[in-house]
């Protein structure tokens, strides 16, 4: 992400193409809109990246999201669904902090930046009765547009939620739809036209341009919710407990719908109590339909495997096959907020003898509810430093514009250390490989994968990283070495001092192309004359 917001400065100060980059995974590039290139945010977040660093962008990013997804509930709640404004705090504050979007907040702001979503859900229901639906319908062009080059998956979430919640309420109302289909259907064609003739060529990019991908690999389709996360408090609450969730969620940037028991129930009883109102039961149905999806082609209690799931009848159709199905748990998180605040406005307009009894016990049930799934601190970690070497300019008098720098271990999806190297200069070097999703034998079109192309040095650096063995390397494994610096057009070679292992690193790099030298804090290998395909 931080690479990312990095892409966003060069987009800015240099005019770069914002779509692709070769910054990254050279010389085959990454499809940035296959990648969530978070330009929509990333754009504007380009003086505090240029001032202070990725870093403090992505804090700010995480911070600005959560609480501006809170308040934009907030809004849209207090003024278009509830009355009462408490009513409207409880819904948003919930669809602000849950659990779920704690989870996101530490690896995606893109994730957590739902500012736009209230507004988009209720621009799609003012539709239904708009009076100038093409006016209406180009507004809502704009804020899908918006929403695009933020998140495209959360869009999609947003355009099935309320397809879905369109379809319960039908079901219910039918006199309704003869109303409502004309103008919804002006506004929506309206939106349509604007908002594909904005998004074309983007989109032609992402699904037919350089690196593009259809669908993703196995493992990540098969992401789902277990049944008993929905009954667990999420690790980044005051009930959490990180251990009890192992198994319950892909991982732990990923829990969708860890609301508690004591949310859960009250969730079920408020859909019991109002269950007259046919606004609230097409909100149910939502939330329920969401949460079966979300537990993904095997449903599971406890990590056992039960039965398939519906999902798996969804999951190889255009666009749904490169969802990640836990995270429809998201849409069933708002739905339980919209309740929350449906419930409070009730329990505060009934008409009873004692209304302070009424609304000491509404409180005492949110309590009961939100306190073990109320917000802790998010956790920090510490990371390596970007080298001297890096921040100071150094490898300038190495690198030149169509040359790599090669960090040592070659960045992959366990080791991006080398990107944050790039990205703290605002991606002024090449470097291969990569955290990036791409099509899996490099070819345009095939299913994405994490990572480029397979490299096989750089897996055994990895090894030897992580394990810290020194292996014995044959001069069919130099060659392949070579072959890789000559693929990547590697000017140098670069081996952290304080890197874990640094010492069995170095010692397996200078098997393959002889002693380097230290300069700084870094250990390096002037490989240009290996390299240099003119020679």
């Amino acid at each position: 992400m931080q690479f990312f917001l990095a892409h966003s400065v060069r987009v800015v100060l240099h005019g770069e193409f914002p779509f692709y980059t070769e910054q990254f995974n050279y010389p085959d590039g990454v499809n940035l809109m296959a990648n969530t290139a978070v330009l929509a945010l990333g754009i504007p977040m380009v003086p505090i990246t240029l001032l202070f660093g990725p870093a403090v962008s992505f804090v700010t990013l995480v911070t600005l999201g959560l609480a501006g997804t809170a308040a934009a509930w907030y809004h849209v709640l207090s003024r278009h669904v509830v009355g009462a404004r408490s009513a409207a705090a409880v819904g948003g504050w919930f669809c602000g902090f849950s659990p779920a979007m704690l989870s996101h907040a530490n690896w995606h702001p893109n994730i957590i930046s739902q500012f736009l979503l209230p507004f988009i859900v209720w621009r799609v229901l003012v539709l239904a009765r708009s009076r100038r639906p093409v006016r209406d319908g180009l507004v809502l062009a704009l804020l899908v547009t918006a929403q695009a080059f933020i998140n495209e998956e959360i869009l999609l979430f947003t355009a099935l939620a309320c397809g879905v919640f369109l379809s319960a309420v039908v079901v219910q109302r039918p006199a309704l739809w003869s109303a409502a289909w004309r103008p919804l259907a002006a506004g929506l064609a309206a939106c349509a036209a604007l908002a594909g003739a904005l998004l074309a060529y983007p989109l032609y990019i992402q699904f037919a341009g350089p690196m593009a991908y259809h669908g993703l690999t196995d493992a990540v389709r098969d992401y789902g919710n277990d049944i008993a996360a929905f009954f667990t408090p999420g690790s980044s609450t005051v009930g959490g407990n990180q251990r009890a969730n192992v198994n319950l969620a892909p991982n732990y940037s990923e829990e969708n719908a860890f609301f508690g028991w004591s949310l859960a129930l009250i969730a079920v009883g408020i859909v019991v109590w109002l269950r007259r109102d046919p606004i609230v039961r097409a909100i149910a149905a939502t939330g329920m339909f969401f949460a079966v999806l979300s537990l993904g082609e095997q449903v599971s209690w406890w990590d056992r495997d039960l039965f398939t799931g519906p999902w798996d009848l969804l999951v190889r159709l255009p666009l749904l096959d490169a969802v990640v199905p836990t995270r429809f748990g998201l849409i069933t998180t708002v739905v339980i907020g919209v309740l929350l605040a449906l419930a409070v406005e009730r329990t505060w307009s009934l008409r009873s003898v004692d209304r302070r009894t009424v609304r000491t016990l509404t409180v005492a049930g949110l309590v009961l509810a939100l306190l073990p799934i109320a917000p802790m601190p998010l956790a920090e970690t510490s990371r390596p430093p970007v080298p001297d070497f890096i921040t100071a300019d150094r490898w300038r008098r190495y690198v030149g514009p169509d040359q790599t720098l090669v960090p040592i271990p070659v960045p992959s999806m366990g080791n991006t250390h080398g990107m944050r190297w790039a990205a703290a200069t605002n991606l002024d070097f090449k470097i291969p490989g990569g955290y990036f999703l791409a099509p899996r034998n490099g070819n345009t079109g095939d299913p994405g994968r994490f990572g480029g192309r397979p490299s096989g040095i750089g897996e055994a650096l990895e090894e030897v990283a992580t394990t810290g063995r020194t292996p014995k390397l044959d001069d069919r494994q130099r060659r392949r070495f070579l072959d890789e610096l000559r693929h990547w057009r590697a000017a140098i070679v670069v081996l952290p001092v304080r890197q874990q292992n640094a010492e069995p690193l170095r010692r397996t790099v200078e098997q393959l192309v002889g002693p380097g030298r230290r300069e700084l804090d870094v250990w390096v290998w002037d490989v240009r004359t290996l390299t240099d395909l003119s020679a």
